[in-house]
């Protein structure tokens, strides 16, 4: 369980931490070989405004480095997470949603 006291960034990257943990310690192989990736990116939780298909704009947290091309951000609104298209507008929301590992691991 996550403690109710703790910062929205830490609660965050303690969603992340436990994600990564089960899958390090998993069978797989690639799915471990994909949370050894997704550690190398990962970077401080950090608030961005992400667009949305539609014109919409929501506050959330960037949870990984962008490579160019794509990040990972934490939807608070939903309570998940998501993979974006970097764009000259900022990351713009492509509709894959879920686990971080998950959204990572899509690309």
């Amino acid at each position: 369980m996550i403690a109710p006291d703790m910062t929205v960034r830490d609660r965050i990257s303690a969603l992340i931490d436990a994600e990564l943990q089960e899958a390090e310690a998993g069978s797989n192989e690639m799915l471990r070989k994909t949370a050894h990736a997704m550690r190398a990116v990962l970077c401080t939780p950090r608030e961005t405004q992400v667009n949305f298909s539609g014109g919409l704009v929501q506050r959330c947290w960037s949870v990984t480095r962008g490579d160019g091309d794509y990040r990972v951000i934490y939807m608070p609104v939903a309570g998940y997470f998501a993979l974006c298209v970097e764009s000259d507008f900022g990351p713009l929301d492509i509709g894959v949603h879920g686990s971080a590992l998950g959204c990572f691991g899509s690309v």
